[in-house]
């Protein structure tokens, strides 16, 4: 069975390289069955439902900031405190998901994300709306701590890079949708409503999720068995470089988008805010990004297509520098492009690298890109506060720069497991 050496070259994979065993893999979604359409388009689903929900007050933090009289690093935390709780609950949810099954714990983590972020707009404090989205967030980490292990457990590894990427497509369409829709009624009306009707749209994607997800093909003694032999994960050579890329990453990200919105807002572009929200249309470009970048991890390696991604994130948040609006969107858009590459390609490394600790591996991914979100979308307020958009930049520079030297640790951490 053709599959990557962890120098990114094709040969054949291994027992420490495939996740899943050869007797087990005719069981699972292969590319072009029907099955395998309906798989991805329910995966899709859930993360254009979770991601919508969970970042629904970044793109009104003004608002916020000017209804309960807080400082913008405060009013992000109406972000940070949903990544934040997540990051901190993905573990355990993912020992839930063993033990409870990884369909019916996200299928709940859902709905109930959808109830409380109802709740949260119409939180009379500010502390009550902090407590609202963080609980939201820890009901999160039901489906997005779950969501890449399942998609690594029931797709066939002919098709993992490419059903990821359709994956992560679906987070970054459900990032702009709900984005848009929180942004466009907040301008009209207020950050209430904007977050309501987000809540409501949530519901109907919930729904069809539900309808749609299939139930699970891959043996739950695989499951167990993973739940038993945990302890091994944490020594296994890889994980821990690949787990700082995310929490790099993203924290660049978040931070770029978390205090973009209050630059747009303020001299010299004065834009309004249904207009500043437009920015978001990057993520669009990342939708495109994470397919393609899944696919050609699959043809031509990882590790050079994850390089090539960072790289673009830089390239693109250099073009953010100048105060020309033309060039601020541009490179909205590359790094944007760029990043949801990255995660694409890097998401779909975990269950490779941690296998046979799928679920687990992945939702450690997932514990670091949210921790990252939280830590640095949060602790770069104080750079815009001390030093404006320039320091924001310099300080998601710093953090490019390391995700690729993890990356080029993780490279010589698998090169050195396949070949020893």
């Amino acid at each position: 069975m053709p599959g990557e050496r962890g120098d990114g070259r094709v040969g054949e994979v291994t027992a420490a390289t495939d996740p899943h065993p050869r007797e087990a893999a005719d069981r699972l979604h292969r590319p072009g069955s029907p099955d395998y359409r309906r798989f991805n388009l329910a995966m899709m689903l859930a993360g254009l439902g979770a991601f919508g929900i969970l970042y629904a007050a970044q793109p009104v933090l003004p608002q916020i900031s000017e209804e309960f009289g807080v400082s913008p690093t405060r009013a992000a935390l109406a972000v940070s405190a949903s990544t934040g709780a997540l990051a901190l609950c993905v573990l355990p949810a993912a020992a839930v998901a063993i033990r409870w099954g990884r369909v019916r714990t996200m299928r709940a983590g859902l709905l109930l994300a959808v109830l409380l972020t109802l709740l949260a707009a119409v939180a009379p404090t500010f502390s009550t709306l902090i407590v609202m989205r963080a609980l939201a967030g820890a009901v999160l980490a039901g489906v997005v701590a779950v969501a890449m292990g399942h998609v690594g457990s029931e797709t066939h590894p002919s098709g993992l890079g490419a059903a990821m990427g359709l994956y992560v497509a679906g987070n970054s369409l459900g990032g702009v949708g709900g984005r848009l829709v929180t942004a466009a009624v907040a301008d009209a009306t207020s950050w209430r409503w904007g977050v309501g009707l987000l809540a409501a749209a949530a519901l109907v994607v919930t729904i069809a999720f539900w309808r749609l997800l299939p139930e699970p093909v891959a043996l739950d003694e695989e499951d167990q068995r993973e739940a038993a032999d945990v302890g091994r994960l944490r020594s296994t050579p890889g994980v821990w470089a690949l787990v700082a890329i995310p929490f790099l990453l993203m924290g660049g990200f978040v931070a770029v988008y978390n205090y973009l919105g209050y630059r747009l807002l303020a001299e010299p572009f004065s834009l309004p805010l249904a207009v500043a929200g437009l920015v978001f249309l990057a993520y669009l470009g990342g939708s495109v990004s994470s397919a393609v970048a899944g696919r050609l991890a699959d043809s031509v390696g990882r590790p050079r297509v994850l390089v090539a991604a960072v790289l673009v994130m830089g390239a693109g948040l250099a073009l953010t520098l100048p105060d020309q609006l033309v060039l601020v969107v541009l490179g909205l858009v590359v790094f944007t492009t760029g990043f949801f590459a990255a995660h694409a390609v890097a998401s779909g490394w975990m269950p490779v690298v941690a296998a046979p600790h799928r679920t687990r591996g992945s939702a450690l991914y997932v514990c670091g890109y949210y921790a990252g979100s939280s830590v640095f979308g949060a602790l770069l307020g104080l750079a815009w506060s001390d030093a404006g958009w320039t320091g924001v930049a310099a300080g998601v520079g710093v953090l490019v720069a390391l995700a690729l030297a993890a990356t080029a640790a993780v490279v010589r951490a698998t090169t050195r497991r396949t070949t020893g």
